[in-house]
């Protein structure tokens, strides 16, 4: 396997020079099981495990590997095994909040140049979740590009576009039919070898399908939509990292409906830049958008310029982030309690 292919370029190998002299190997991680990973390697695929030294000193969900994450490792290539020892630096990383009440980060992927937010255009579509796709995608270090699947579906497709500009202020949006192949050659640029593209978005968007047609075969299975609603079933059941045929390398992502952010507010002002400049020309820097004398914002949605759904949208993810924040501070405090602890036993 080329492992320049994958992604493994100049900047990799020398951040893992003094890895490379001591006889361990780059591997990316193709798929993430409980307690082992599928590994792409120049030997070939391989199944590998963390050391015993690297589980000790992991406390977060971070300190492991996770799909998508260059490692160092002792490879056996006659067994098709490997001992994982080092994480490489992701240049990228796109997390959410993990479904429930419990405040942990979920990473879906790492090391992605692009993430193509695929939604569908059929019954299922929703700007406010293209909204919450943006912000974390931006968030993430990746350039996002909005794929607007299923155009056999839609009557309206100039109509739904022109939603989905008014919410992705810049954001590059194909519009593409994976059944008749109209579309697919726009996103080719995308997809050149050394290149990481992620493919996220709810079950039903089209995600599996538009993986085969890009594939060149049939490598994921697809199920049919649900009756009524147009949503779909999960067809993919877990993040994988395949290798193109014409190089570039992809990662498919099982549908996601609970969208919970991860530490956001960054990528909060890059999907509502033009809410951010209307509350700059507010006559009070502390205005809650609310009865204030001189609100910009008030203003901009009293004349139609911004959509009162829109600002709705930006003030709920506001209080989403600012709930977030409060409980991260304080399982951050737990967390390097427990680290400590262990040390402490460890030393004794």
């Amino acid at each position: 396997m080329n492992i320049q292919q994958l992604g493994f370029d100049r900047n990799r190998k020398e951040e893992a020079r003094e890895w490379l002299a001591s006889g361990f190997v780059p591997a990316r991680v193709a798929q993430e099981h409980k307690g082992m990973y599928t590994l792409l390697t120049e030997h070939g695929d391989m199944y590998g495990t963390i050391s015993g030294k690297m589980n000790f000193e992991s406390y977060k969900r971070e300190d492991y590997p996770a799909v998508g994450d260059w490692v160092m490792c002792q490879a056996r290539p006659t067994e098709a095994r490997a001992t994982i020892h080092h994480i490489l630096q992701r240049t990228s990383k796109f997390s959410r909040k993990m479904a429930g009440v419990t405040t942990e980060e979920q990473i879906i992927a790492t090391n992605i140049d692009t993430v193509f937010l695929v939604n569908a255009l059929n019954n299922d579509f929703n700007t406010r979740r293209i909204e919450r796709y943006l912000l974390m995608a931006w968030e993430s270090g990746a350039n996002p590009v909005i794929v607007l699947s299923k155009a056999d579906l839609c009557e309206k497709v100039e109509e739904r576009v022109k939603e989905v500009e008014n919410v992705a202020l810049g954001v590059p949006i194909i519009v593409i039919s994976s059944e008749t192949g109209a579309g697919l050659e726009q996103l080719s640029p995308y997809l050149r070898e050394g290149t990481t593209v992620a493919l996220l978005g709810s079950s039903g968007a089209g995600k599996s399908t538009l993986v085969n047609r890009l594939y060149g075969k049939e490598i994921q299975k697809v199920k049919e939509i649900r009756e009524g609603d147009d949503k779909g079933k999960h067809t993919t059941t877990h993040r994988e990292l395949f290798l193109l045929p014409h190089g570039g390398a992809l990662i498919d992502t099982p549908g996601m409906r609970e969208l919970q952010l991860w530490n956001t507010n960054d990528g909060l002002s890059e999907s509502f830049q033009d809410i951010e400049a209307l509350t700059d020309r507010c006559k009070f820097r502390d205005c809650q958008h609310e009865d204030e004398p001189g609100c910009a914002v008030k203003a901009a949605m009293d004349s139609g310029e911004l959509a009162e759904e829109r600002f709705e949208s930006y003030r709920k993810l506001q209080r989403e982030l600012a709930y977030l924040e409060r409980k991260s501070d304080q399982k951050a405090k737990l967390e390097e309690k427990k680290k400590w602890k262990t040390i402490s036993k460890s030393r004794r």
